[in-house]
């Protein structure tokens, strides 16, 4: 065999220290590959105001963002702001125009039309208002001797939708949340007459109605609701729990009914502002959510008094509304000026979800306890439920000790605000007081048990 040996030509000092200094810049990371990096968090601004004919967009979004774009670069790796003005208009074309879509009363408009490109300082606040920031982005660009690195500069854009009505309604669609891992947006909507709208979100939104008529914002709503409580295991366990002892949906009708009542005050109530402002309150009332679910599943275990469930799913009720208006607090936004209609539509939409769930529940715990001992199995799924909910109260429960909650000061101001909760508690007491007596009159109070006996009535009434 022959043996073919190296070349000294081929391995000649000049080329191997041209091989080795090729290795050394491949593997360093180039100033461009940085450009083509996601950023972890990002922060999008939008302004958005209709007038005669044109609907005028400003957005301004982390020059980072724009990937795939080849940014001219100095030697010490900050931006050639002299001749940059093309790749800024190929980066907006590609990372924000074609990606917003608008809408005039539901009809999409055509495509908008890039006006201006700059860029920006991140010291810059001219965003903090409309006319600010149109006369920032129409005004002198940076000087070209500005040295900026990609990763500090921010890129502000202008464009242009041709629309047919000022007063007409519009909706936005904004695919900006794939600009980083975790995007942030911010949209002011700047109406006709003055008034302005803001909205702020983290992801996609889906379609955004910068002002919605009251049909509008209840279809939203309701589906907001709808998909809340399905979404919600804590939820849903604490109906399973409710449901455990039934066989009939005739007497869970109270249960259901007084748990709905219950958190329809607590919701309302938060969504008009009254909800405490302490950091802790979020996390107390998780906390209580999964001990919710252990009572009910301890008394599942233990036998249960039906004639009193429908109270106990009241007073928990009052606190799974708090934990309702959490999520309703987040997309309140969306409702523009039908605040109530937003109330009312979330509810209703809660209450499908739980409708749902019980038509779904009922009989398929009628099927699964006629294949095993009916007590057997009541336990086994109790104490499934017992298990889960109890690992939740621990773990929020030691987050919640982690706050440093102090007694609140004794002015006006808390005065002001105990005299509201009262007033809830009162509203809350003369719903259950009309509830008992509706049961009463009705005969929906539910089997009682005999005197010293814990009964649990698989049937119902």
């Amino acid at each position: 065999m022959t043996r073919i040996s190296p070349s000294p030509r081929l391995f000649g000092p000049t080329r191997a220290l041209a091989l080795a200094a090729s290795l050394c810049l491949a593997a360093a990371p180039s100033a461009a590959s940085v450009i083509h990096e996601v950023p972890a968090n990002v922060t999008a601004q939008l302004w958005v105001a209709p007038s005669d004919g044109v609907l005028r967009v400003l957005v301004r979004v982390p020059l980072e963002s724009i990937r795939d774009v080849e940014f001219p670069l100095t030697a010490d790796g900050s931006l050639a702001l002299e001749g940059i003005a093309p790749f800024l208009a190929e980066g907006a074309r590609l990372w924000v125009l074609n990606e917003l879509r608008f809408f005039e009363d539901g009809d999409e408009l055509p495509a908008g039309r890039l006006e201006r490109v700059r860029i920006t300082l991140p010291s810059d606040r001219s965003f903090r208002s409309w006319h600010e920031a149109l006369a920032h982005v129409r005004g002198t660009p940076l000087p070209t001797s500005t040295r900026l690195p990609v990763a500090q500069a921010v890129l502000d854009v202008e464009l242009s939708v041709p629309i047919t009505d000022a007063e007409a309604r519009f909706s936005l669609e904004p695919g900006l949340d794939h600009l980083g891992v975790r995007t942030r947006s911010v949209i002011h909507f700047l109406r006709p007459d003055g008034s302005e709208r803001s909205f702020q979100y983290v992801g996609d939104p889906g379609r955004v109605r910068l002002d919605p008529n009251w049909v509008q914002a209840g279809s939203r709503f309701v589906w907001d609701g709808f998909l809340h409580i399905l979404g919600g295991i804590d939820h849903l366990l604490f109906l399973l729990c409710l449901v455990i002892p039934y066989r009939r949906v005739r007497p869970l009708i109270p249960v259901v009914t007084a748990f709905t009542v219950a958190h329809s005050i607590t919701l309302v109530a938060a969504a008009m502002g009254l909800t405490p402002r302490a950091l802790w309150f979020p996390t107390l009332v998780e906390t209580l959510i999964a001990l919710s679910i252990v009572y009910m599943a301890v008394e599942n275990l233990l036998g249960t008094r039906l004639d009193r469930r429908w109270g106990v799913a009241f007073g928990f009720g009052l606190i799974h509304g708090f934990g309702f208006s959490f999520a309703l607090q987040e997309t309140l936004q969306f409702a523009g000026s039908h605040l109530l209609t937003a109330l009312l539509a979330f509810n209703v939409g809660v209450e499908l979800g739980q409708l749902l769930v019980l038509v779904i529940a009922v009989p398929t715990l009628v099927l699964l306890l006629r294949r095993v001992p009916e007590r057997g199995g009541v336990i086994v799924l109790s104490a499934l439920v017992a298990h889960q909910a109890w690992h939740w109260t621990t773990a929020r429960g030691s987050e919640l000790v982690q706050y440093d909650v102090r007694m609140p000061t004794w002015d006006a101001l808390f005065l002001a605000s105990a005299l509201r909760w009262t007033a809830v508690a009162l509203v809350a007491v003369g719903a259950a007081w009309g509830l008992a007596e509706l049961y009463g009159r009705v005969g929906w109070a539910g089997p009682r048990a005999r005197p010293g006996e814990a009964r649990t009535d698989p049937q119902g009434a």
